[in-house]
């Protein structure tokens, strides 16, 4: 399903309009200023199989692991990938808003891999995917963004670039290429319970949030992040974990800076707030 998102963010480059509609229905596809039906059936029949690019039906692990390369990449500061970063899309009904910075990202999910169906088809980034080399698939990150991936069911850990979309099969977090589930012990059973974390690049990260909230539900933690949003200029995320919806903003490089903005956030009517040091 990943690869559909694909197609729809090459509509981009000649939309000024980024709201993009998936529907496995085949019913309005795709929605821009540029609106085109010959590219609707396109989407719609990979989705459905009919013409399908991909070779083979079914996602598999290769037969060896002579080009598996488990050392992780390096993060560096990239340009955002052209057609990978719409402000929003659809994918079978639901809408996904990437987000402006993963800077200060951090969240618990389950973690899949996907292996030879995919490999050397182009990412949503626009990269060709290498199931050999350590990369994943998020549904929001901005892409390119390097993240920490934590297995927490057996503590083992690794560095992996987000150049994809997906997944979009239940709840999971992240879909992570076969080399890297190989090093994280996630193959061959298949999925695992994972932390994932943003890297900022060698020189380090920023320790410091603010928690402004913590809700049971999301839409709650969206209104909060939405009105945060419009009065301050610092990044604001959501973050899952165990069951629970956690508004944070940052990170900041000290813990004055943090004060500073919960007085703000006091005289406009948010109280509660309090600092986070990760």
């Amino acid at each position: 399903m990943r690869r559909i998102i694909l197609a729809l963010l090459i509509l981009l480059s000649g939309c000024q309009n980024t709201n993009q509609d998936v529907d496995h229905s085949g019913k309005k596809i795709a929605k821009s200023n540029g609106y085109n039906k010959a590219h609707d059936n396109s989407i719609y029949n990979r989705y459905n199989n009919k013409g399908n690019r991909y070779t083979i039906k079914q996602d598999a692990a290769p037969k060896n692991n002579k080009k598996i390369n488990l050392k992780d990449p390096i993060p560096t500061k990239e340009p955002m990938s052209r057609y990978g970063n719409p402000t929003e899309y659809k994918v079978a009904g639901r809408k996904y808003e990437v987000m402006k910075s993963s800077t200060g990202y951090k969240s618990r999910g389950i973690a899949s891999w996907y292996g030879t169906k995919f490999h050397k088809q182009r990412t949503s980034s626009g990269e060709p995917y290498n199931m050999y080399v350590m990369t994943a698939a998020h549904k929001t990150l901005p892409l390119p963004t390097y993240i920490k991936v934590k297995n927490l069911d057996n503590g083992k850990t690794a560095v992996v670039k987000v150049n994809d979309r997906g997944p979009f099969h239940g709840d999971r977090l992240i879909d992570l290429s076969y080399a890297a589930a190989v090093k994280l012990g996630i193959f061959p059973k298949g999925t695992a319970h994972v932390e994932i974390e943003t890297m900022v690049g060698p020189s380090g990260k920023a320790r410091y949030y603010l928690q402004a909230g913590a809700f049971n539900a999301e839409a709650p933690a969206k209104v909060l992040k939405n009105k945060l949003a419009k009065m301050i200029k610092s990044p604001v995320f959501i973050e899952h974990h165990q069951k629970h919806y956690i508004v944070r903003v940052g990170p900041f490089a000290n813990k004055n800076i943090v004060d500073n903005l919960k007085s703000k956030l006091a005289h406009n009517g948010i109280s509660g707030t309090f600092s986070v040091l990760v």
